[in-house]
């Protein structure tokens, strides 16, 4: 089948909820993609952010083929020795907490909201989020997510949730009570549009916590798994979270979350309160495995740091070119580019120069590589925008 026949066949038979950029992807290697054409592309916004250490990494292939010969899927009434394993891995890597393991971070983060009510008070029912935040798209999630435009189509919202600006104490100060079960925060808000959280607003969501008996929840389901020099998000402030959720480049691929909770809340979740049918399946764990293993025998976290201050020094020597660009904003390979102006074109027009990138809330481009992205690919990435942004300007 060629790309229109392709492209009938989804028209015809697949509900149209997303917005589909033209193109067929039949295969990814490394930080390049193929369409059905045979056209490369450099992908430098991989799977949404879930290929972290690049499309089909080698170790993480060989890793599924394995269990796939041996056990694809068995019911979590047994123990799973590979779920085990990276349980135990993204304890020794963060905060020394246990897993639940689900299939998204939608999934993650309802884990997160049903635990911290669970573990609370039963009159502590309400949630702290912040504007501009996203958190996934189930009832409660995207309640979670403070942007009217998720909502629309589906109210009411759940109740108990207020929203409040990010990175404002004041605000989040004036929002806490004695019903407040939690507060959910990404570090950097990757849809919201690279939004880097400040040292004082992650001190103080700590501090009202711990006064309020309220429970502190980081999703990491972007900044999580190495993209920004650390394995999450959290260690670049001196802060310690209750819970955090991830997903995105945990499975190198494959669809896995997790929820991450201290020792202590973790012990409200009791059989029979939370469940997920494929949640730590031998497949998704053992690429999960895989995948911590790259990034510690390739040293991508060190990779990230190095290329992330690298990129964006290109994008600021790009900015003072094109004054289209307002600022650069983000940490590690977690990148912002803020508009004067719509991108939605900028994006096409780099896609057609073989490029990938992507933009969110209208004028922020995501510039997001993998972890195992070089000083060449960038250059090529910087190249493209560069004369896409002349064309625009």
């Amino acid at each position: 089948m060629d790309t229109a026949e392709i492209i009938a066949m989804f028209d015809k038979y697949v509900i149209a909820n997303y917005g589909r950029l033209p193109r067929v992807i039949v295969q990814g290697e490394g930080n390049y993609l193929y369409d059905a054409e045979g056209t490369k592309i450099l992908d430098m916004f991989p799977g949404w952010a879930v290929s972290g250490i690049g499309h089909c990494h080698p170790k993480v292939v060989e890793a599924i083929r394995a269990q796939a010969g041996q056990l694809l899927h068995i019911d979590n009434t047994f123990y799973i020795p590979q779920q085990g394993q990276l349980a135990k891995m993204l304890s020794q890597r963060a905060f020394g907490g246990k897993c639940f393991f689900c299939n998204s971070g939608a999934e993650a983060n309802e884990a997160a909201l049903k635990l911290a009510r669970k573990h609370t008070p039963r009159e502590k029912y309400k949630f702290i989020t912040a504007e501009g935040s996203f958190h996934g798209r189930t009832f409660a999630t995207v309640t979670a997510t403070a942007q009217p435009k998720y909502h629309d189509g589906f109210l009411p919202m759940l109740p108990g949730f207020e929203y409040v600006p990010f990175n404002d104490c004041e605000a989040m100060e004036a929002a806490f009570s004695d019903e407040v079960a939690g507060v959910m925060i990404e570090p950097i808000q990757g849809e919201g549009g690279i939004n880097v959280a400040t040292e004082e607003y992650m001190q103080t969501i700590r501090r009202l916590c711990d006064e309020n008996g309220a429970v502190m929840m980081l999703d990491e389901v972007q900044t999580g798994m190495g993209r920004t020099g650390e394995w999450f998000g959290y260690k670049h402030y001196d802060v310690m979270p209750d819970i955090i959720t991830m997903a995105k480049a945990l499975g190198g691929g494959v669809a896995i979350g997790a929820m991450m909770a201290t020792e202590h809340i973790a012990a409200s979740l009791v059989p029979g309160t939370h469940a997920s049918t494929f949640g730590g399946n031998p497949l998704a764990c053992a690429a999960g495995i895989a995948v911590i293993e790259a990034i510690e025998e390739e040293y991508l976290l060190d990779n990230a740091i190095k290329m992330g201050q690298y990129a964006a020094d290109k994008l600021q020597q790009l900015k003072e070119k094109h004054p289209v660009i307002d600022h650069v904003r983000g940490k590690g390979l977690m990148i912002g580019i803020k508009l004067t102006g719509p991108g939605a074109k900028i994006v096409d027009g780099c896609l057609e120069k073989g490029l990938r990138i992507n933009c969110t809330q209208g004028d922020v481009l995501r510039f997001m590589p993998s972890m195992t992205v070089t000083s060449e690919q960038i250059d090529q990435a910087i190249e493209i925008l560069d004369s896409v942004l002349a064309q625009e300007s």
